[in-house]
């Protein structure tokens, strides 16, 4: 049976990345007999122009339908007037908790044509590769109660819960311990115990789970330092575990390590392996229909769906290659350029890219 990829382009530069990494998508299809399905659908911005909601029923009712979708990337200014309800990030933070999709993998890895890109020196980045492991689902962003109020002294007052269930953390910790299986068998857990209690059950989940996996080395380290540790010394992770809150916070200073956010694929999945996948970087309404975006997180994405969901290992490799060769023949979108290096544009990238593959 043929398995099913929906398409949402979203906002900003979202269609040209996602433009480009549809191209290469449609041509492993092809090369590798994988009878795919493809479907396109709105969310975020473009969504609420179109019908007035940033996920609408049509979309979800497509992704809930899918094995895994692809995602560019949603919101800008020209929404940022709406209600916080109605902002098309709500889409996204939607699609996930509807989906379930609670395990959101992002790997930091620096090509060796890219040291030159890194803002930290080529020794102390060269070799480098983390896995950001995220829970996707719990913590501050969805928990409850949350708002904005008025208090008996007029002050206004902003607040948000910070929240985790035991099943929650046990969730993320079993899919984290099995990535460090399959890597270099060392997990290093992020939390701040030493002042929120949420965190110190954290903590203590992780250890209670590491007990089923004593092949895995496992750390723990406060969040402050550990972003100081990933610009100090970044080659001692191998997989790193957190929240939401955090994880999204650290998986965006370690994309600085590999020379650019828009080198950052990322997978967001469900117990069943069913995902979503999309680059770790915005929307970026500066550039968009510039052609001045980097579509190589976005087509990097594309081989985590392949290899996650669509149990197309071969596939999966193919396009990773493709990327690496595209970067030694030394082409570089404007993020990533460096001296001696050839400039193109988003187009131009995966036109390299799809070349390459064909080779």
């Amino acid at each position: 049976m043929s398995k099913k990829v929906l398409v949402l382009p979203g906002d900003g530069i979202g269609p040209e990345i996602v433009a480009a990494a549809e191209t290469v998508l449609n041509a492993v299809n092809e090369r590798f007999s994988l009878g795919l399905e493809i479907t396109h659908g709105l969310i975020g911005g473009s969504a609420i122009d179109e019908t007035g909601e940033p996920l609408p029923k049509a979309t979800l009712d497509a992704a809930k339908r899918s094995d895994a979708i692809l995602l560019g990337a949603v919101g800008g200014p020209k929404w940022d007037a709406l209600p916080m309800a109605s902002r098309p990030e709500k889409g996204l933070l939607g699609i996930r908790s509807e989906l379930a999709l609670f395990g959101n993998l992002r790997p930091a890895i620096l090509y060796p044509q890219l040291a030159e890109a890194s803002s930290l020196k080529p020794e102390v980045v060269s070799g480098l590769d983390i896995l950001i492991v995220r829970e996707l689902t719990g913590g501050i962003y969805f928990g409850q109660p949350r708002g904005i109020e008025t208090t008996e002294s007029g002050e206004r007052r902003g607040f948000n819960t910070y929240v985790y269930t035991e099943s929650e953390i046990r969730r993320i910790a079993h899919l984290a311990f099995q990535a460090a299986q399959k890597r270099q068998g060392r997990l290093c857990s992020v939390d701040k115990a030493n002042v929120l209690e949420v965190t110190v059950l954290w903590r203590e989940i992780v250890d209670e789970v590491a007990h089923s996996y004593p092949d895995v080395e496992v750390s723990h380290m406060y969040v402050d330092n550990a972003a100081m540790q990933l610009v100090r010394a970044p080659k001692q992770f191998d997989v790193m575990v957190t929240g939401n809150m955090f994880g999204d916070i650290l998986s965006d200073a370690a994309a600085m390590l590999t020379g650019s956010i828009g080198m950052l694929p990322s997978a967001s999945l469900d117990e069943n392996g069913r995902g979503m996948y999309e680059p770790c970087h915005g929307s970026a309404p500066d550039i968009a229909g510039q052609d001045k975006a980097n579509p190589l997180a976005t087509i990097l994405s594309v081989a985590m769906m392949l290899r996650y969901s669509l149990e197309s290992q071969a596939a999966a490799e193919a396009i990773e290659a493709a990327v690496i060769n595209v970067l030694e023949q030394g082409l570089r979108t404007a993020d990533i350029a460096s001296e001696g290096t050839t400039v193109v544009g988003t187009n131009a990238m995966g036109q390299a890219v799809l070349q390459a593959l064909n080779s």
